[in-house]
């Protein structure tokens, strides 16, 4: 496992699979993916926080009814301080721009995450 890979391993809290793919293919191939992961997960001065990105991807999978990617990002939302109201006001955008079918599909895994996480 190369150095890329592991460190998005670290910042993302798991292994993304398509990274696992591009390893399984080529090395370089997964290296590079990896690469691609850090830069754009990376903190920069002036630049989005850990928790803002987050909450974007929440917003993201939500609306695109991506349910159990929503559910696994809550976890890296509650490690990095999100709080009850970002996550209800993100998941409420989530609606406003999915829709409200997506909003009533992920609602009840996200609300039992939520719940199993002390929120």
């Amino acid at each position: 496992m190369g150095q890329n890979i592991q460190e998005i391993k670290e910042v993302k809290g798991f292994l993304p699979r398509s990274v696992v793919y591009a390893e399984k293919i080529n090395e370089d191939f997964g290296e590079g993916l990896a690469g691609f992961y850090k830069a754009v997960w990376a903190e920069r001065e002036g630049g989005l926080s850990m928790k803002q990105k987050h909450l974007m991807v929440f917003a993201i999978a939500c609306s695109n009814n991506n349910t159990e990617s929503a559910v696994k990002i809550l976890e890296r939302l509650h490690k990095f301080g999100a709080t009850r109201a970002e996550i209800s006001d993100t998941m409420m955008m989530a609606a406003w721009t999915g829709g409200i079918q997506n909003f009533t599909d992920f609602s009840a895994a996200v609300l039992k995450e939520m719940e199993r996480l002390g929120y």
